[in-house]
């Protein structure tokens, strides 16, 4: 069992302990277009708040997650990203309601989604967008999970780390891509899968890379195969100044 099934054995048992129901969610204003922030002629940046994870273990446990959302967007990131699972990274729902609140760019609810009702959830916080992992999700639950999306007004980054789901991902057609780096199996990340990866990938969706981005040399790296977004976190947050850290990472863009 690698980690993201021990993630997805708990997020099944956090559903099972809730008291479900479908709501009628109305809009709750303007949604912040996710993809309308990355598009652009220079890579874009979502600037991602964590406070550990399975891999890293503690990053930045007693991090201010509003002061950094307002460092991050000063500094230049197009989109903000707010890990909201509890167990293994430290975050939740309230850290991304108080963001998206201090902010004027899109937040990104990025977690193990496997329900609408996680969707649900997200728009109540006033998320703009939420994450579907393709490795985590059958066919039929990726489909309905972004639909249900679609009908609260926000967008999905659906995302692959095995080759294998790729074909899924693009009969789904999703307007943002997101290619995932890090093997779950090892947890270690190999940027060299993002130009394995960008060739087969749909030409008209917005691709993002994710995981193992370090240095402007590495984001250099991606946009010049052709990415349109870095998702980095992990290298920020562990410099205690993420976004002075932001800051000098797209200072050496090319």
């Amino acid at each position: 069992m690698n980690i993201l099934d021990q993630i997805l054995e708990v997020k099944q048992k956090e559903l099972q302990a809730r008291n479900l129901s479908i709501v009628e969610i109305k809009a709750f204003g303007h949604v912040r277009s996710l993809k309308k922030a990355l598009e652009g002629s220079k890579i874009s940046v979502i600037a991602e708040i964590k406070m550990k994870s399975p891999s890293e273990g503690d990053i930045f446990p007693n991090a201010d997650p509003v002061q950094i959302a307002r460092d991050y967007e000063s500094a230049g990131a197009s989109a903000i990203s707010v890990l909201t699972d509890e167990q293994f990274f430290g975050g939740s729902l309230e850290i991304l309601e108080s963001v998206r609140s201090a902010v004027s760019i899109p937040v990104l609810r990025k977690d193990f989604i496997i329900g609408v009702h996680q969707i649900m959830d997200a728009a109540c916080a006033k998320a703009d967008a939420y994450l579907l992992i393709a490795e985590a999700l059958q066919n039929s639950q990726m489909a309905e999970l972004f639909t249900f999306g679609n009908t609260l007004g926000l967008e999905a980054i659906v995302e692959f780390h095995d080759s294998d789901n790729i074909q899924r991902i693009a009969e789904l057609n999703p307007s943002i891509i997101g290619v995932n780096c890090r093997d779950l199996n090892t947890m270690l990340t190999d940027i060299t899968h993002f130009k394995k990866m960008i060739l087969a990938l749909p030409p008209g969706s917005i691709k993002v890379a994710e995981s193992g981005i370090y240095s402007s040399d590495d984001l250099n790296y991606v946009a010049d195969l052709g990415y349109d977004a870095a998702l980095v976190g992990t290298s920020l947050m562990k410099t205690g100044a993420p976004g002075k850290a932001l800051e000098q990472l797209l200072r050496g863009l090319a």
